[in-house]
């Protein structure tokens, strides 16, 4: 599931796709076999950019959900990792929420003032992306501060990996971060507690989905799973002892989730993991061009011209 946006205006056929890469060599990010995950990366955040800039107030869940939908099936999106979640108010920190279904869109109506997240996970020409929008429609200083800290969480994450710290160590430190920030960790109210999992290639066409979740991805995150099990390692980032081992090679999304008395935001995007000895190649997000990421470089540039 799962960025951080800003305020909005009103394998082939025939067997798994081949795994992500592990490349040594090359500058950062020019291996041709991550293009179509950036692509598809990008085609996510402009469906969230493109929904948050419609939303109104009276929107529901539901309908903020169906537009996701609706605007990637037009480009061609005919299978998912996970179909789109829409999360309104207090709904954004997960306030009360006990079991999976409550993740699910409801008929929580928008109001003026009233922070959003859209989280959607297309799969399309076989490749994964797995993504998410914080915004509000209209001003909301609270919520402003929460997209405004997230950026030290991406730079920790990404210096850690990097030291090849475990995944349980690396999560830790991102709740340590937060307790400093003054704010409650909500990605621990997802399934496992999970901060981040892994995203492959899988096979191109339509698939049905399972709770939500496309069985084509299910099937490789399982397969995963059982790999990773017999050899010590997991797809799933937590805070558990299953992910007291290294970053393993391949595409992560990465989701730290902020809350604070019943507003949360978040940023979802993908870190790719090799296995070169080369710090800065051998973990790196794969985008820099993304909106939560403007708006801190934005912020950087406005503070530079203060005087």
């Amino acid at each position: 599931m799962a960025a951080a946006g800003g305020t909005a205006a009103g394998k082939a056929a025939g067997g798994r796709a081949p795994r992500a890469p592990s490349a040594r060599t090359g500058p950062r990010g020019s291996d041709p076999s991550l293009d179509g995950f950036r692509e598809v990366q990008r085609l996510a955040y402009e469906c969230a950019e493109a929904v948050a800039a419609q939303l109104r107030p009276g929107v529901t869940e539901r309908e903020a959900a169906r537009m996701q939908r609706r605007y990637l099936a037009e480009r061609g999106v005919r299978d998912w990792f996970h179909l789109p979640f829409a999360w309104f108010g207090d709904r954004t920190a997960f306030a009360g929420f006990r079991h999976p279904l409550q993740f699910f869109p409801t008929d929580r109506r928008l109001e003026p003032g009233m922070p959003f997240i859209l989280d959607m996970a297309p799969v399309h020409r076989g490749y994964t992306a797995d993504i998410g929008y914080s915004g509000c429609l209209g001003p909301h200083p609270l919520h402003e501060k929460l997209l405004d800290d997230l950026a030290a969480h991406r730079a920790l994450i990404l210096e850690q990996v990097r030291e090849r710290r475990s995944l349980r160590e690396i999560y830790l430190a991102v709740d340590q971060l937060m307790v400093r920030q003054g704010y409650e960790n909500r990605h621990r109210a997802y399934p496992f507690g999970v901060i981040a999992h892994r995203v492959d290639r899988v096979r191109e066409g339509w698939s049905p989905t399972l709770f939500g979740f496309g069985l084509q991805a299910l099937k490789g995150l399982a397969s995963d799973a059982l790999r990773g099990h017999r050899e010590g390692w997991s797809p799933l980032w937590s805070p558990y002892r299953f992910s007291d081992h290294p970053p393993r090679p391949g595409l992560w999304a990465v989701e730290p989730h902020l809350g604070f008395r019943g507003t949360g935001a978040k940023f979802e995007e993908i870190l790719v993991v090799t296995d070169s000895r080369d710090p800065e190649e051998s973990a790196f997000w794969l985008d820099d061009d993304l909106p939560h990421v403007r708006r801190w470089q934005d912020c950087g540039s406005q503070e530079g011209k203060r005087p």
